[in-house]
């Protein structure tokens, strides 16, 4: 949980999960669709699949015990080299060296390495770098303490240079270089994209819902039917989109619950959102694909859906 989320968001959803959940088998046999509705709003969900999966192994081939090794340990799906090797060395004391943000930001400024921290190369010296650094007696402790003192002492912002008590042997501080190190590639261009959710509301309160099962962005969660366009979308460019299949509606028998678009901010995507409310009676016309669902309005709890989808459903007064 805590690989792409800060700790004080994590922590609710860990006790959660650790309740419904109290051991590794328990995990195994529960039902993705449950693990993916409590991940919820965390984001990122291939962790929570991996988790699962990885919970399977464990329980399958490990009899429930957790690997304590580097080598097993990179086996589970979605354990990298900086998991690992913080498990292998701060719980069993195996000798592998770890890079995280904060590794990475001490050792580039102390030794002064311009070499991008995102790059293959970059990533390789710096790890060569901190094998040979590492305390092999102690190696759990020596990780921990690297990462503590990039998170205390050498921060991203405002370090606590006047301070430090490496500041006589720091590169960067002994040559003013502190605020250029460490060097990362600039990301490519954050892509855009217009999604259109139809929201469908029968007079007897059903509703229709698709499973995303392509790979990308929210893969095993739901949705409301959905086009994608190249702008923004506006009422009289509806009828016209053959890709929304709703045969049979007519225009006055939809609405824009938001006249502008919704931004929701991913790590490489802007997704620029709208949500169109569909009076129509007759839905088995909507669902021509095996993904999609009927399904009472007020089921939808039940459902893991994409956080910008439990804001809309927070948000719209839906009157039965």
């Amino acid at each position: 949980m805590l690989q792409q989320t800060r700790v004080a968001q994590g922590l609710p959803y860990y006790l959660k999960f650790i309740k419904v959940f109290p051991t590794v088998y328990d995990l195994a046999a529960a039902d993705e669709q449950e693990i993916l509705k409590l991940w919820q709003g965390l984001g990122y969900y291939s962790r929570a699949r991996n988790l699962h999966h990885t919970a399977k192994v464990v329980v399958k081939k490990y009899n429930g015990n957790f690997p304590t090794t580097y080598k097993e340990l990179k086996t589970l799906k979605g354990v990298g080299d900086y998991t690992a090797s913080a498990i292998a060395s701060i719980c069993y004391q195996e000798p592998k060296a770890v890079l995280d943000g904060n590794v990475f930001r001490v050792f580039s400024r102390f030794f002064g390495l311009d070499s991008p921290i995102n790059s293959t190369e970059g990533r390789k010296l710096f790890k060569n770098k901190a094998e040979l650094l590492l305390d092999e007696k102690n190696p759990g402790q020596y990780n921990q303490a690297i990462m503590e003192f990039g998170a205390l002492q050498c921060k991203p912002k405002k370090p606590l240079c006047d301070s430090c008590p490496l500041q006589i042997n720091c590169v960067a501080f002994q040559h003013g270089k502190i605020a250029e190190l460490p060097v990362k590639l600039k990301k490519g261009k954050v892509k855009e994209r217009h999604l259109n959710y139809f929201v469908f509301l029968s007079d007897d309160n059903f509703t229709v819902l698709q499973q995303r099962t392509k790979r990308g962005i929210w893969k095993k969660l739901y949705e409301f039917p959905m086009v994608e366009t190249q702008e923004e979308m506006q009422k009289d460019h509806i009828m016209e989109i053959k890709k929304t299949q709703t045969t049979g509606i007519k225009p006055q028998d939809i609405y824009a619950f938001n006249t502008k678009s919704i931004r929701h901010q991913l790590t490489h995507q802007r997704l620029m959102v709208k949500f169109w409310i569909v009076q129509k009676n007759e839905l088995s016309k909507v669902v021509q694909n095996p993904d999609r669902l009927i399904i009472k309005y007020e089921d939808i709890k039940d459902f893991p859906v994409p956080v910008v989808i439990d804001n809309f459903l927070n948000a719209f007064e839906y009157k039965d």
